[in-house]
């Protein structure tokens, strides 16, 4: 039987296995993506609740909150904060920049890339995006 090639998702990052700093989980994740969808199509409401509106709103969030508080303000509320992952440098942190929101921003809104996850649980959009979503 052979041994995986790590124990614990964000393993290979050098993250932690549990608490400050370790990945955010699914039911985190899950929870913050409720409350900044949930926003936004309540303040939609000043715009008849369009689809498009919605959209335009949670992608506002997004695009906004990530480079300035380090998550959105679900991801805060559940304990999360989006960091670069430098793993060619052997480090993970430091501010996200402009760009970075931006492209993982468009990739959560097209929903494919978010739910094909690797084996740290980092969905296809934070690996484009070159970012990490860790416990606060």
């Amino acid at each position: 039987m052979t041994q995986s090639a790590q124990d614990y998702p964000g393993e290979r990052l050098g993250l932690p296995r549990e608490g400050v700093g370790s990945i955010g989980r699914v039911g985190r994740r899950v929870g913050a993506l409720f409350v900044d969808y949930g926003a936004a199509y309540l303040i939609s409401g000043f715009f008849a609740w369009d689809p498009l509106a919605i959209l335009a709103l949670f992608a506002a969030v997004q695009i906004l909150f990530l480079p300035t508080l380090q998550g959105s303000p679900g991801h805060r509320l559940f304990g999360l904060r989006l960091v670069r992952a430098d793993a060619a440098a052997g480090r993970v942190g430091g501010w996200v920049g402009l760009w970075r929101p931006v492209v993982r921003t468009a990739l959560l809104i097209v929903v494919i890339p978010a739910v094909i996850w690797d084996a740290d649980q980092r969905g296809l959009h934070d690996k484009v995006a070159g970012t990490v979503l860790v416990r606060s």
